[in-house]
């Protein structure tokens, strides 16, 4: 089975088609985003376990201050 469409020219599109008459430049299933909500993914920085890992480091910094605090004076 051949794609349905017409190409610019007006000659029909002599690629195979898929179950919908089309072939995949003129209509063919496209996968889209992917499912969840990893689809907008980009550098993590905003991740439950990044801010997690930013509490557990500024609160070892605080500890860090509290004690040199202590041992100077």
């Amino acid at each position: 089975m051949r794609c349905g469409a017409k190409t610019r020219s007006g000659s029909p599109c002599q690629a195979f088609g898929m179950p919908n008459g089309r072939c995949r430049m003129h209509g063919g299933p496209s996968p889209g985003a992917p499912k969840g909500n990893k689809n907008n993914f980009k550098h993590g920085h905003y991740s439950a376990e990044a801010i997690a890992r930013r509490r557990e480091v500024s609160a070892l910094m605080r500890a860090a201050r509290e004690l040199l605090r202590g041992s100077v004076s």
